[in-house]
């Protein structure tokens, strides 16, 4: 297994990856109004069976982003693209964004997902920036594990922010 640059060649084996995921746990809103205050909390919460849930990777985003300067790796075995992650930088603030991640399922729970996002920070990290930031699904329990495991801290979420009305969930990592 190899974590390398990727370039815009790498593109359409990216989006071929299957992004589907299963989770048995989503993180739950609860909202209260009371004397003028508005409580907001999320719990994680156990599915009555698991659910199948499917990753969008938009191919003209990543595009955009690596030919504005971001970043491309790619995790290969074989020759074979097993994953990969796009980032990109924000100078007025100095942070990164992870803009994509994707792990082929037979890749899965083996460590992939932790080396794509590990060459990401070293990116974000030569680029000087103060933190990365990212955002996920509320269904993504899976991923929500692996950042939280890799130091990544909520943030905030933002229920507009997807197509589908899912609730955005941000997370982010100081790298001072």
């Amino acid at each position: 297994m190899e974590i390398r640059e990727g370039a815009l060649t790498d593109l359409n084996a990216c989006l071929a990856l299957d992004a589907t995921f299963e989770t048995e746990y989503v993180w739950q809103m609860d909202e209260r109004a009371s004397n003028g205050a508005i409580s907001i909390g999320f719990r994680l919460t156990r599915l009555p069976r698991p659910m199948k849930v499917t990753g969008i990777i938009a191919g003209d985003e990543i595009a955009q982003h690596f030919l504005s300067g971001g970043a491309l790796f790619i995790a290969e075995d074989g020759g074979k693209v097993c994953g990969f992650v796009d980032v990109t930088e924000s100078a007025w603030n100095q942070t990164a964004t992870i803009n994509n991640l994707a792990v082929a399922p037979a890749y899965r729970r083996r460590g992939v997902g932790t080396r794509l996002l590990r060459a990401a920070l070293e990116w974000a990290r030569q680029k000087k920036s103060r933190a990365v930031l990212l955002d996920t699904p509320t269904k993504a329990h899976p991923a929500i594990c692996l950042y939280q495991k890799m130091g990544f801290a909520f943030c905030g979420f933002n229920d507009q922010l997807y197509p589908n009305r899912d609730i955005a969930l941000f997370f982010a990592l100081s790298l001072r």
